[in-house]
């Protein structure tokens, strides 16, 4: 006779926990990424370790704007740079701007598995990575040799720089109607996605423009009109571009000017020889009056 069977799980072996997680583990050996435990249980938010984790598992030479983040996560640009800020006060994010031999200054983002950890030695060079520039005195805005070209291809290649150098300000402090306006540019173009620190930047240049008289959609229509096809750069800089050169303000209304001198009326006489009325600075005789004494005398 067969021994009896039984549908009932087998007893966990021991040790295994009687609550909580337990993982079914796989031995990977492609296409896998390396986290630290210090950033992937790091207290605080999601994003930030989604963040992390996303650009840990690109190849080098990816792009980490905000923009291609935006389009590979559903968080929008303010969620997005509020990460990439937390990672960078943390360490594992850096910045360095770099000249290049043009003149040109451009922006190398790096991450570290580790913060404070050093950098891999560079393939193309035995020293490194280049190291940023050191500054010299005060920061003056980096001149620029461009080629005559187009105007949307001189827009996406000779204004990095320009929007680089520009001193950002608070956002708390920006003028609200130039940051809702300046947010809104995404309607229009789905391309035109600003960080925080950049919509701060431009917000002084868009404020003029409303100071001047221009209405919000005719800002709007000359800053989203012509764009090229293919951005070089981040649209703050061709936004920056376009808002260089302040217009000039509106004349005042008609109405609002100082009126005119009135010319002085002439007062009213009555005439000493038929008692009519007429006009003249003088009393005396009214004009048929005198032409009368003339052909009399005449005669």
């Amino acid at each position: 006779m067969a021994d009896p069977q039984s549908n009932a799980p087998l007893r966990a072996s021991a040790g295994a926990p009687t609550s909580g997680v337990i993982h079914v583990r796989t031995r990977l050996t492609a296409d896998f990424t390396v986290i630290s435990n210090a950033l992937a249980q790091r207290r605080g938010s999601a994003v930030t370790v989604g963040v992390a984790a996303y650009i840990l598992s690109l190849p080098d030479g990816a792009s980490v704007s905000i923009a291609a983040l935006c389009e590979h996560f559903t968080e929008g640009e303010i969620l997005i740079s509020r990460a990439l800020r937390e990672l960078e006060q943390a360490g594992y994010l850096e910045r360095r701007r770099e000249r290049l031999p043009s003149g040109q200054i451009r922006t190398r983002t790096y991450f570290y598995d580790v913060p404070g950890g050093g950098l891999d030695p560079d393939p193309d060079g035995p020293d490194g990575p280049p190291e940023p520039p050191k500054p010299r005195g005060p920061q003056k805005r980096a001149a620029t040799t461009v080629t005559p070209v187009s105007a949307p291809a001189k827009e996406a290649v000779a204004t990095p720089v320009q929007a680089e150098t520009e001193t950002p300000i608070p956002l708390a402090e920006a003028d609200p109607q130039a940051i809702a306006l300046l947010a809104a540019l995404r309607r229009v173009d789905p391309r035109i996605v600003l960080s925080e620190r950049e919509a701060a930047r431009l917000a002084p240049a868009v404020t003029r423009w409303l100071a001047a008289g221009l209405k919000p959609t005719h800002i709007t229509d000359h800053l989203t009109a012509g764009l090229p096809d293919r951005f070089l750069t981040r649209p703050a800089g061709i936004l920056a571009y376009r808002l260089k050169e302040t217009p000039l303000p509106l004349p005042a209304p008609a109405g609002s000017a100082e009126p005119s001198v009135r010319p002085v009326v002439v007062p009213m006489r009555n005439c000493d020889g038929c008692d009519r009325g007429f006009r003249a600075a003088e009393p005396g005789r009214c004009r048929d009056c005198r032409a009368g004494d003339q052909l009399r005398t005449a005669g």
